[in-house]
């Protein structure tokens, strides 16, 4: 089965804000810090699920966001592949407010690779943050070890 997703790094321009998941002991991603972003709901365009998904986790209104890749990630929970959207948000407005998922915490740039998270993430997010251009990935894990991934950049989005 298919599941697709958005995964959105909201910058202030000095640090992302990531979101430290330890609320509930059961979810994939516990321990990890990761991006606020989600599953899309029945209709939406990936732009409306990341804004709804920001808005939800963060109490933030996005005013400025780039779509950056997708990244296929086969099999990632058992049997869903999950197609992901990565957006870079760098305007918003509004107070944060506590997320169900997990603490959120602004992190500055030199801190973000150091905190425990997926080993495909420290990748990907490299790219977002030095700028390159749009991209398709995939990453492939077996029980949760990053066994391969590959990449093509695209130059002319225009």
């Amino acid at each position: 089965m298919t599941r697709l997703a958005t995964i959105c790094y909201i910058d202030n321009g000095e640090q992302l804000l990531m979101l430290h998941r330890n609320k509930q002991k059961d979810d994939h991603h516990f321990g990890k810090w990761i991006s606020v972003g989600g599953k899309f709901e029945p209709g939406e365009t990936p732009e409306e699920c990341a804004v709804r998904e920001i808005k939800e986790e963060t109490g933030l209104t996005v005013k400025q966001m780039t779509m950056r890749g997708v990244i296929t990630f086969p099999e990632f929970t058992p049997e869903h592949d999950w197609y992901s959207y990565v957006f870079h948000v760098t305007e918003f407005e509004g107070e944060l407010i506590e997320c169900d998922e997990g603490t959120l915490e602004w992190v500055n740039y030199d801190e973000v690779m150091l905190k425990p998270t997926w080993e495909g993430d420290y990748i990907f997010l490299q790219w977002v943050l030095k700028g390159s251009p749009f991209f398709s990935a995939k990453f492939v894990y077996q029980d949760e070890v990053l066994i391969d991934h590959n990449v093509t950049f695209y130059e002319n989005m225009n």
